[in-house]
């Protein structure tokens, strides 16, 4: 038996506890964790700077630095999100559609873990707790194995989690970690089916084709966001470079950031002439197709075929100047992960016909797709944004973390 199979044996046990555990004891081991966390802080910014060291050395653009980085106020900000998951209604237990059948039978669908969940994910070590913390209340085991660059912060975020939810009675197996970072400890963990019962993938594009192709174990796809914003010739062009430069500059490392803007080609020249002015506070790199190039000059280089499909996590963004709405949402969905579309209009009939025929999890109007997030729909923490269509799509949320099963009552009832 490998070393992961031992590992998978040992979260499956504990996913028999975990799974009928009382909604007090779940909060409590939440309650530990981000408690732990905060009180072991310097720890884990200690473990933190060697790994943000490493990735500089090895010439890790800033942008996904950032990404690595944690910091005291980061810290705070798990911690808070923890409180705010431990205020969240249990999914685990709720009777859906409850009926009672001509026979007698009484017939409902129950509300369950989905067992052991593994999740593949890079650079970003408030995955670590943020997929174990939504585990844990959702009644799902974890086994993490997150990339090389964080190895150090991972490690010393799930010793400190073990530990705090052993403290009031969880198995610590609840919470594991793959520590081997190579491609194949990633390889065997796809094909861990007598283990695991859901494996997602949090990271780049790349990370995420290669799971879906080649894992056995089932795959919930999240996080990969091309991103598109349409401005519209009916737009608040003030408002509309203010919500790009914000969907584009705030945090370009996330999956909610913008990759692209799209401009009706009667407003192109003077929504440019506004949107650069707030991009090149932060030297924001245009890809323009030859309309664009046109407008922009000197603050834009020509875009190639592959940049209509990138997913860049940098200062860099994809301009195409367009004659209408329709064909802005033939190409959004043409060349959109399913992840975050926007459209800037004031037209309430533009607007709703965006919102109909835009094919992605989440669609907005006249706001910043870095709204996208498990915290700011209200669900407290996510898992990630699940960009398909089968069993959750959009922020992964408590819900969206658990199966069900059909229970049915009788008194005696024969077939």
């Amino acid at each position: 038996m490998t070393e992961l199979e031992k590992q998978g044996t040992a979260a499956k046990k504990a996913s028999l506890s975990l799974a009928t555990a009382s909604t007090k004891l779940k909060n409590a081991a939440l309650k530990a964790i981000a408690d732990t966390l905060i009180q072991n802080k310097d720890e884990w910014l200690k473990m933190n700077a060697i790994d943000v060291n490493n990735a500089k050395e090895n010439g890790m653009r800033s942008s996904m630095v950032d990404r690595l980085t944690l910091n005291e106020k980061r810290i705070n900000d798990i911690a808070e999100s923890i409180y705010q998951l431990i205020a969240l209604p249990d999914p685990i237990g709720k009777m859906d559609n409850a009926i009672k059948r001509p026979n007698g039978l009484l017939i409902g669908k129950k509300r369950v873990p989905l067992g052991v969940i593994a999740i593949i994910y890079e650079a970003r070590p408030n995955v670590t707790v943020d997929a174990a913390s939504l585990c844990l209340k959702s009644g799902n085991v974890c086994i993490l194995r997150g990339g090389k660059e964080a190895i150090n912060s991972n490690l010393c975020a799930v010793k400190l989690m073990r530990k705090a939810i052993s403290s009031v009675g969880l198995p610590e197996d609840c919470i594991s970690i793959v520590e081997n970072t190579d491609r194949e400890s990633a390889n065997e963990l796809m094909h861990l089916d007598k283990y695991v019962d859901v494996l997602i993938p949090r990271g780049g594009a790349g990370l995420i084709r290669a799971v879906s192709k080649n894992a056995s174990v089932p795959v919930i796809r999240t996080g990969e966001g091309v991103c598109h914003i349409y401005i519209d010739n009916d737009a608040d062009l003030d408002m509309g470079a203010e919500i790009l430069y914000n969907a584009k500059c705030s945090r370009p490392s996330v999956c909610n950031a913008v990759e692209c803007v799209l401009i009706n080609e009667n407003i192109a020249k003077p929504f440019l002439n506004k949107a650069t002015t707030l991009l090149n506070k932060d030297k924001v790199e245009l890809r323009c197709d030859e309309k664009a190039l046109g407008l922009a000059g000197s603050q834009g280089i020509l875009a190639q075929d592959s940049d209509w499909d990138a997913e860049y996590d940098d200062y860099i963004l994809a301009v195409k100047v367009v004659k209408n709405i329709d064909e802005a949402i033939e190409f959004i969905n043409i060349h959109g992960s399913g992840h975050s579309e926007c459209i800037i209009t004031n037209n309430y009939n533009k607007a709703q016909h965006f919102l109909d025929a835009v094919d992605a999890a989440a669609v907005y109007v006249n706001a910043s797709t870095r709204f996208t997030d498990g915290g700011e729909f209200g669900l407290g923490a996510e898992i990630g944004i699940s960009t398909q269509k089968m069993h959750a799509r959009g922020p992964m949320g408590l819900d969206e973390m658990t199966s069900y099963k059909y229970v049915i009552y009788g008194d005696g009832q024969i077939r």
